[in-house]
């Protein structure tokens, strides 16, 4: 008798054509903002036209006093760390579960990242982090993984405790809250993707948000050299005779990029509104499935919904190994399911575990790694399975497909063995 599963010959459950997912949204109101930006100019050398405009708008919705836009999150990242002083030697604490460019731009300051253990949704674990406190530990670097925010108030209260600069990689969660506070506001700066999926997108881009005129003197030091360095550095600051060629280093967002995103700004508490419904949805019908585990949100805690994970658990479908039920989810058509790939423990990748071999001379430090060093984080990885969540009353029915696929593959797991 013919299996219903699709992989074994059945029909699959998803019926929609795909791709099932694409971001950012784009309309009309978007191409013509952008077409215009097109015929306005494509370089800004200041703060001014669209670069200041998004600039102001991400200052209002974040409620800091300075955001500076750069060319990628990594950029921005880079110029948080450099702005906090971090120097050659200097150990920066950072989730030893996240995407590398966290921690990678700390190679070419000559730091060391040392990575701390996470809980199993990924964020960094705060009771491992004092146990990594040396004299050489300047910072703490905190991932919002997913856009699920980290626990905040414990890391907050550490930092301060310890006089380390707190920093975040706010880079999957835009809008995302801890407590009511807006996550990237809660230490010395936060750094913020513009890659083309992320929750507020520009196509590429980034940027950098902080409170504190030295650090924001800094960034511009380091990544905006020249006209805008020289414009808005104030004169007798130690950085300002160094504003023609500022650090050496262009990392400015294009102000296509810069349009786009400024656009999407407007609509971003609305795409988040619209996911924090399927989400529910999801996390309600998906938790009800063996072989799948879904914690809801703490309470106090808004995610931005980048990515909802779920935990395989094989022991619940007689110890399917999880190729075989992903497999089948996608055979399904739900091919938005992924297993996490470039986002992974970082003492698995060969940057981590042998640094010198890109940087000569690197110290023999805590930053070589190995395999198995985290088991928390590496089991949590290796169980983990992902959905982008959708912002339409109107992707619903699509979600209650993957939802179909997920229960089918479960409730005939056994063909499947």
């Amino acid at each position: 008798m013919t299996s219903p599963l699709a992989l074994l010959g059945g029909t699959p459950a998803v019926t929609d054509a795909g791709p099932h997912f694409t971001w950012p949204p784009i309309d009309d109101i978007t191409r013509m903002k952008v077409v215009s930006q097109l015929d306005s100019a494509v370089s800004l050398p200041g703060r001014s036209g669209i670069v200041a405009d998004l600039e102001d708008a991400l200052q209002d919705y974040f409620d800091v006093r300075h955001a500076i836009t750069t060319s990628s999150g990594t950029a921005a990242l880079h110029a948080a760390y450099w702005a906090a002083r971090i120097k050659p030697g200097n150990e920066v604490i950072v989730p030893a579960w996240t995407f590398h460019a966290t921690a990678s731009p700390l190679f070419q300051l000559g730091a060391v990242p040392v990575l701390c253990e996470t809980r199993p949704d990924g964020n960094i674990d705060p009771g491992r982090v004092a146990e990594l406190i040396t004299p050489r530990t300047r910072a703490i670097m905190v991932t919002h993984l997913w856009g699920k925010p980290a626990e905040m108030t414990d890391l907050t209260t550490l930092a301060r405790d310890r006089d380390l600069d707190l920093l975040e990689d706010g880079s999957h969660a835009h809008g995302a809250s801890h407590g009511g506070q807006k996550v990237g506001t809660f230490g010395l700066a936060g750094a913020f993707s513009l890659n083309g999926p992320k929750p507020l997108s520009g196509g590429e881009g980034g940027f950098v948000l902080t409170d504190d005129d030295d650090t924001y003197y800094r960034v511009l030091t380091f990544a905006h050299y020249n006209k805008r360095a020289r414009n808005e550095i104030p004169e007798g600051h130690p950085l300002a005779r160094y504003a023609v060629t500022g650090a050496g280093l262009k990392l400015r967002i294009h102000p296509l990029a810069a349009a786009l995103a400024h656009d999407q700004l407007s609509r971003l508490d609305a795409y988040l509104a619209g996911r924090e419904e399927i989400a529910a949805y999801l996390i309600r019908e998906l938790g009800q499935i063996p072989g799948l585990e879904v914690s809801p949100m703490p309470a106090g805690v808004k995610s931005s919904w980048y990515a909802l994970t779920a935990t395989y658990r094989p022991d619940q479908l007689g110890g399917l190994p999880f190729d075989r039920f992903h497999a089948a989810l996608v055979a399904e058509g739900a091919t938005e399911f992924d297993r996490p790939g470039s986002t992974r423990p970082l003492n698995q990748l060969p940057l981590y575990q042998h640094p010198s071999h890109l940087f000569p001379g690197y110290p023999n430090t805590r930053s070589r790694y190995r395999e198995g060093d985290f088991p928390v984080a590496e089991k949590a990885h290796a169980h983990t399975i992902k959905l982008p969540v959708w912002h339409r009353e109107q992707d619903l029915k699509l979600a209650e497909q993957y939802v179909s696929a997920a229960r089918k593959a479960s409730e005939h797991h056994k063909e499947l063995l």
